[in-house]
């Protein structure tokens, strides 16, 4: 549905917006869960496996484009396997990070440098994403 494409962009930059907005004004973790534990390696696996933003995004990598246009089979069969260790990769980075930087997020001024900076982030991909 080709006319819906105006609409969609609207409301996931809309969407991205409010995200940034919310990651930015976030309380740090050490006022938040000063006494909660870290989440377990089986927690995070689990969430990665059921992350929706996650499949939309491979959605969205895999259908905006054809490498074979003439042979739907095999591009397929080829963007995933382009896109395998694109997943894997992000994947094993967020839990290396997540891992190596738990003390950033516990201090209180990291913590809100690590926001905006995400926010800023969040914000500089949706104005390279929907530019004219």
């Amino acid at each position: 549905l080709p006319g819906l494409a105006p609409v969609v962009t609207i409301l996931a930059a809309l969407y991205s917006i409010y995200l940034a907005f919310r990651i930015a004004t976030a309380p740090p973790l050490a006022k938040t869960n000063g006494g909660a534990a870290a989440p377990s390696f089986t927690a995070g696996f689990a969430l990665s496996l059921v992350n929706p933003k996650g499949y939309a995004a491979m959605a969205a990598l895999f259908s905006g484009f054809a490498l074979l246009p003439q042979q739907p089979a095999i591009d397929a069969i080829l963007k995933i396997g382009l896109l395998l260790p694109v997943i894997a990769a992000v994947n094993i980075g967020w839990l290396l990070a997540g891992s190596g930087l738990t003390g950033l997020f516990r201090d209180p001024r990291s913590n809100r440098i690590v926001n905006l900076v995400f926010a800023a982030l969040l914000l500089a991909s949706l104005a390279a994403a929907i530019r004219p």
